[in-house]
């Protein structure tokens, strides 16, 4: 089984348009959605739920009052503004530390699992996609796209697929380790602008970290073509595979709003480079 997976240095680069692209390309593939803070692949793809799960990404500190005798030190000791007063937890503010069951003397105060979010299995017309919710405001999303990727892999094993297509989220941080440990390649799409090339550098040298085998996609390669020559100087100088250019083209956003993906919308010259760049792909993850 290999697993690829399209990440970006920033928002707003292309990348779920991309992978919603490959998704009805790829043969024999699960999906997954591993942009939990902002989940959209199932806007378009219209999926039909298979399987729910609560995702459990933190604690929540309980009091029991009847064993509570007030000596404040849950309120002084707490660094989140999280008891009042009258020792009560207010929800929206507790991090689920424990510091203040561990003041408690009384052992009034106990942690209860608290649900962040949920995992979803679906079947789409490309497959079966796995999916998730994060709560607003919830935390743990590098937690919650371990568990999506788990569930891929199980349905992948279980149903006899040769690839996870996975859907990453931008950035540096924890749900982007959680998304490219272990993956044959990552798909890193960027655009040719002063913010978007910092990003994919960044990116670039937490996947060399990592030991991840990266690529790169210049999408709206034509609306700078000074930066994109930056783009692929940089990638020259770092031994990157630059796999594809991608012109801007406006029937991206008629794609999003039909709710389909750009090789369903149109057979213009986009969807023969994108078609180009997914066959590129496939030689890479095979050797």
């Amino acid at each position: 089984m290999k697993q690829i997976a399209i990440v970006s240095g920033k928002g707003g680069t292309g990348k779920s348009s991309l992978a919603l692209a490959f998704s009805s390309l790829a043969k024999n593939a699960v999906i997954a959605d591993c942009d939990v803070d902002a989940s959209n692949l199932h806007i378009v793809l219209n999926p039909t739920l298979l399987k729910t799960e609560e995702f459990i990404g933190s604690q929540l500190a309980q009091v029991d009052k009847n064993k509570c005798t007030n000596c404040m030190q849950c309120y002084l000791g707490c660094k989140f503004s999280a008891i009042t007063k009258e020792i009560e937890i207010k929800e929206s503010l507790c991090e689920g530390c424990g510091v203040c069951r561990l003041l408690c003397s009384d052992k009034a105060i106990t942690m209860k699992d608290k649900v962040s979010g949920y995992t979803y299995i679906s079947e789409t017309r490309f497959g079966l996609l796995s999916h998730a919710f994060l709560k607003p405001g919830a935390e743990s999303s590098g937690k919650l796209v371990n568990e999506v990727r788990k569930n891929a892999i199980e349905i992948s094993i279980k149903n006899n697929k040769e690839l996870i297509l996975i859907d990453g989220p931008p950035g540096i941080g924890c749900p982007l380790i959680s998304t490219i440990t272990g993956i044959n390649l990552a798909i890193v799409v960027t655009e040719p602008t002063f913010s978007a090339i910092h990003d994919l550098e960044r990116v670039f040298e937490v996947n060399k970290h990592f030991g991840v085998k990266s690529v790169v996609c210049i999408n709206k390669s034509d609306i700078n073509s000074f930066n994109t020559s930056k783009i692929k100087e940089y990638c020259d100088l770092n031994d990157i595979v630059v796999i594809g250019e991608l012109p801007y083209d406006p029937i991206v956003n008629s794609a999003i709003v039909s709710r389909k993906t750009l090789l369903e919308i149109s057979d213009s010259s986009l969807s023969s480079k994108i078609i180009e760049i997914w066959k590129k792909i496939l030689e890479e993850i095979n050797g």
